[in-house]
């Protein structure tokens, strides 16, 4: 089955992700599928796609990865306002009318939610919470577009798969391949555009990626 459909608590991934974003007022959602596609399709028009705008974006042919599937969907979503990225295996307590309102008012390229859990993958933020680089914590690799970067001195946050675009950094997707990652298109852009991130106060976020993270996450909800 694909991941989206996947049980937590009773429900799949699914439903926790698109009840939470009808409950913060949300009327249009794109749900992109690869993985036993007719499966969600079939969910959602079995769920009378909960009262909401739903629409697919399909990746059937390809796999396109966390930015590539955003590229595939512009079509699909209003690109005159912010757009929300919500990974359907996070669950959280995260406040996602104040993010978004909070991109929208202060008008930056995209405002990552992020905070400082424990993983081997760091983004590297400064002072102010400006994106400038990545890292492997384990590996020891480091990826920016600053060649003398200190990263010691900066904040190490853990990207929490949720993040809003806004309109104007929209039209960079044109020039990335078919298939990247999110990451690979923050990395790219973030010496000429404001990616910030934001610490939500008692943020409480589990990734359910992993079939082993399945009992963790019951016990989350």
């Amino acid at each position: 089955m694909p991941k989206a459909m996947v049980s937590v608590g009773g429900q799949p991934l699914l439903w926790h992700v698109v009840t939470r974003l009808r409950a913060a007022g949300f009327t249009r959602i794109v749900v992109n599928v690869h993985h036993f596609a007719e499966q969600i399709i079939d969910y959602l028009v079995a769920n009378d796609n909960f009262g909401l705008d739903i629409r697919i974006s399909d990746e059937s042919a390809q796999l396109l990865d966390t930015g590539g599937g955003i590229k595939h969907a512009l079509p699909l979503l209003d690109t005159a306002s912010p757009v929300l990225i919500h990974n359907v295996d996070i669950l959280s307590n995260a406040d996602l009318v104040a993010l978004y309102h909070r991109a929208a008012a202060t008008k930056v390229d995209a405002l990552l939610l992020v905070s400082k859990r424990h993983t081997k993958r760091y983004l590297l933020f400064d002072e102010e919470y400006i994106l400038d680089g990545w890292t492997n914590i384990e590996t020891g690799q480091v990826r920016s577009p600053y060649p003398s970067l200190d990263i010691d001195s900066m904040k190490h946050l853990a990207f929490s798969g949720i993040h809003v675009l806004s309109p104007t950094v929209l039209p960079l997707f044109s020039s990335m391949p078919q298939r990247f990652g999110i990451i690979d298109f923050y990395l790219q852009f973030c010496h000429q555009c404001a990616f910030i991130g934001y610490e939500q106060p008692d943020l409480h976020l589990l990734d359910v990626g992993k079939f082993e993270s399945l009992d963790e996450a019951e016990k989350f909800l």
